[in-house]
């Protein structure tokens, strides 16, 4: 992870705790041990950071001894000897990390199985993608290396589409769009994405229109490119953001979270070749909220 420091000011462990999520005194350790440099060089944790320093941050993970196998039900939509699909719900996490080492996927794939790929290193073993948090529905585990390679890098090369059921605020105005917008860290608030042209990367957002109700619209997104929280970010963009974001809007959020949905997902199976296709039905709070509202 790289990050370009965009202004004079705040002491380097006091800067990055919106970055990583940890504690000062983390930060100070990895700093300390030389995963946190800057400008390719070590430093301190009392270092004032500068306009156009680059911090430079190792990958950090937990030993796989911290992984605790938790007991807790996983909705498998399909599975073989080299491949799971698993309809993630929201409010769980994906994997563990910034200190937080329970109840995440991976908690409860460890504790399903002991055949899961470590390509992604011990803290994420099977993971091939990720969603956040409060998005619900469909992701890709690899049990094995072979078919985890295979799978990533059918994904870098937009070979497997995934489509993602949304409800957004106010009534889209048309019936297609493609929001083609990059996407950076949010200079103002770093724990959010922004479109921006300051370390962006490019982000492609398609979506159709499925209904349209007062005051909402329900649409399909897909995919070209798979930044951070690029939907949420790109929706409220536009102007009509995911209804229930806690993050992109400054409405009352419930625990629920964003009303966003990977809906479904067309592969090529990373051994058989087979083209292999799922669906994931929506979250009941998502269903009812739909029931409550006036169709126009």
């Amino acid at each position: 992870m790289e990050i370009r420091v965009e202004e004079n000011g705040e002491r380097i462990d006091k800067f990055l705790v919106p970055y990583l999520d940890y504690s000062r005194s983390q930060i100070a350790k990895l700093i300390d041990e030389n995963i946190i440099l800057v400008n390719s060089q070590p430093t301190k944790a009392n270092y004032q950071v500068r306009k156009d320093d680059i911090i430079s941050i190792s990958e950090v993970e937990s030993k796989n001894d911290d992984i605790i196998p938790e007991d807790i039900p996983l909705d498998i939509l399909y599975e073989d000897d080299d491949i799971m699909v698993i309809n993630k719900k929201s409010g769980m996490v994906v994997h563990p990390g910034n200190g937080n080492t329970h109840s995440t996927l991976v908690n409860a794939l460890v504790n399903y199985t002991n055949n899961l790929s470590d390509i992604n290193g011990e803290v994420r073993p099977g993971i091939v993608h990720r969603i956040d948090k409060d998005t619900s529905g469909i992701m890709l585990v690899a049990k094995t290396n072979k078919a985890h390679q295979i799978l990533s890098d059918a994904l870098s090369r937009h070979e497997i589409n995934r489509e993602y059921i949304a409800l957004v605020k106010g009534e889209f105005p048309s019936d297609t769009a493609t929001i083609d917008a990059p996407i950076g860290r949010d200079k103002y608030n770093r724990k959010r994405m922004a479109v921006t042209s300051i370390n962006s990367k490019k982000a492609i957002t398609h979506l159709r229109v499925i209904e349209r109700f007062k005051g909402f619209t329900l649409i399909r997104l897909q995919l070209e490119t798979g930044r951070t929280h690029q939907i949420r970010v790109h929706m409220a963009y536009t102007g009509y953001p995911i209804y229930n974001d806690p993050v992109y809007t400054n409405d009352s959020c419930t625990e629920f979270g964003q009303f966003l949905h990977s809906a479904s997902i067309d592969f090529k199976h990373p051994i058989t070749n087979e083209l292999l296709h799922f669906e994931s039905p929506l979250p009941h709070e998502f269903e009812d909220f739909l029931g409550g509202l006036e169709k126009i």
